[in-house]
């Protein structure tokens, strides 16, 4: 948790200060994303603007890149990586990539499992005392595996956000989006930004290994 945090308030104020630096083409975030798009020959996904803050992201259930109001207008170094960002996304899924297809495959899945976990967990806070009459061993093998499915997800995540980023850094470079020193202010932002799946992914392994060993014990007892 408070590895977390520091990443979370490192990257808050990484964008605050990239955000701040104006891109010498004047491009902004809907512009930069349409000629990725463009230059992709991606014609059937729309950008639009979503209301929050680093609220960013490619749906492809209705292929839309949703960009904040700070990146979609903005004309900023931050606003350049988290637009093209999201379009890597964008291309990941024309170009049927694996990692980003198999992500996708998982989030019903992965949903699901969340609300499993979150019912037994309440239901052993709220119910202790039925909850633990009952066959402890069966409530900790499915409590394992809806976190298993949970760990995998996280994990999978890491290669889809880190080859989105590639792609958006290698474009912008190529595409003279940006200048050598806006380019670099862009990986850093970036870098910040897939810090924090990362740190998603070492949680949700460390709670993996919590709840096998608390399963574990069950069965010595």
């Amino acid at each position: 948790m408070i590895v977390g945090f520091i990443v979370s308030n490192r990257l808050k104020s990484k964008f605050k200060k990239y955000s701040q630096v104006g891109l010498q083409s004047g491009l902004s975030g809907r512009e930069i994303a349409e000629l990725m798009l463009r230059d992709n020959g991606i014609t059937d996904v729309k950008v639009v603007s979503v209301q929050g803050q680093l609220t960013d992201h490619y749906n492809p259930g209705n292929k839309t890149v949703n960009l904040s109001p700070e990146v979609y207008g903005g004309r900023s170094a931050a606003a350049a990586a988290v637009a093209s960002h999201e379009c890597g996304h964008a291309v990941q899924h024309a170009t049927a990539y694996s990692f980003l297809e198999f992500r996708s495959a998982m989030v019903p899945i992965q949903n699901l499992s969340a609300k499993v976990l979150n019912f037994l967990m309440i239901g052993m806070f709220l119910f202790g005392s039925m909850v633990y009459a009952m066959n402890m061993q069966t409530i900790f093998l499915v409590i394992v595996a809806a976190q298993a499915v949970i760990t995998l997800f996280a994990l999978v995540t890491l290669p889809v956000e880190f080859d989105a980023s590639k792609r958006a850094l290698a474009w912008i470079d190529r595409r003279g989006v940006v200048t050598a020193e806006e380019h670099v202010m862009a990986k850093d932002a970036l870098h910040w930004a897939a810090m924090t799946y990362v740190v998603a992914a070492i949680s949700a392994i460390t709670q993996l290994l919590y709840f096998v060993m608390l399963f574990l014990g069950g069965s010595r007892d």
